[in-house]
Formats: C-alpha cells, sequence, structure tokens
C-alpha cells in the first residue's frame, strides 16, 4: 500500500520536474538583449545535403554582450552559415569577414521588452498549468487506492507540498527571466 503511495509521489515529481526544466528550456530561447549562443540552436546548416545544426559545424562565441561570432570548421561553410541565419528568421543581419560570421545582436525596444516578459509570463504559467495537473493526477490516483481515508489524506498533503515548491521554483525562475529582460 505504502509502496503505491509513494509510486503516485514520485511520478507527479518527477512530472513537475519535468515542467520546470522544460520551462528552464523555454527561457533560455527568449533573448534578453545579450548575445547568447543558443540564440541560434535553431539554425540549421546545410552540410553535404544534410541540415545540420550550427553548433555542429562551427565555433559560437560571445565576444562582448551584443556580439555573436560564428567560426566554422571549414572555410567553405561560410556562405552557407550566413544564408541559414537568415533563413532561420532570428532577427539576426549576419556579416561575413572572410573569416568567420560575425552578428550584431541589436538593443531590444521598450515595447519588445514588455512582449518578452509577457512570453516568460506565459511560458511559467504553462510550467504552473503542467504542475496543477501532475497534482491532480496524483489525487485522483491516490483516492482511488484501497488505503485508509487518513493515509490517503496525508499523501494529499504531501502532494500539495511538492506542488508548492514546484510553483515556487516556477516563480523564481520567471522573476529572474523578467529582470534579466526588463533591465536596459
Amino acid at each position: 500500500m505504502e509502496d503505491e503511495m509513494n509510486f503516485i509521489l514520485d511520478a507527479a515529481k518527477e512530472s513537475m520536474e519535468q515542467a520546470v526544466s522544460h520551462l528552464e528550456k523555454e527561457m533560455l530561447n527568449i533573448r534578453a538583449g545579450k548575445a547568447n549562443p543558443i540564440m541560434l540552436s535553431t539554425v540549421k546548416v546545410e552540410y553535404y545535403g544534410t541540415p545540420t545544426p550550427l553548433s555542429q559545424v562551427a565555433n559560437i562565441n560571445t565576444p562582448d554582450a551584443r556580439t555573436l561570432t560564428v567560426q566554422p570548421w571549414e572555410k567553405n561553410l561560410l556562405a552557407d552559415i550566413e544564408k541559414a541565419i537568415l533563413i532561420a528568421n532570428l532577427g539576426f543581419n549576419p556579416m561575413n569577414n572572410g573569416e568567420s560570421v560575425i552578428i550584431n545582436i541589436p538593443p531590444l525596444t521598450e515595447e519588445r521588452r514588455r512582449d518578452l516578459a509577457k512570453l516568460a509570463k506565459a511560458e511559467s504559467e504553462n510550467a504552473k498549468i503542467v504542475i496543477r495537473a501532475a497534482r491532480k493526477d496524483a489525487n485522483d490516483e491516490i483516492k482511488k487506492s484501497e488505503a485508509s481515508e487518513d493515509v490517503q489524506k496525508n499523501y494529499e498533503i504531501d502532494i500539495q507540498t511538492l506542488t508548492d515548491e514546484f510553483i515556487k521554483k516556477v516563480d523564481e525562475i520567471f522573476s529572474l527571466k523578467e529582470k534579466e529582460i526588463l533591465t536596459v
């Protein structure tokens, strides 16, 4: 009986951890005006006829907060990398200097910052929805179990405590990202 309850608790915790992990990944994709190699994570370059992630054919560096440099491992890829960055429609204007591709990250407008903050808020709300759904599923499983009412209540309290912890984590992640986005 206790094994079944612990299994339900563990499954809920795992689901909540996945929601937070997904949120952290999504937050990395929301640019806050600072150059970050992750900004180019969606770029695919034609490499011998195969769409290949940019990070697998070049080094991506941030020499300063407003610049990304892409140093291909093979010089003949420069034009393809430049084209792939344009096709990815990230709002960047890559420049090829014959050695590497340089991307200047434009500063964010106030309006764009607010939009990004709203996007971050929406992502954190989605994570909370997943966490609450995990709580509901766990509580439903607990109610189906043949454990006594007292045991069920205790596990429901444990699930709520877990839910509160993960909601707090989501709020902390959002607060940090919002501050990062809105700081000029």
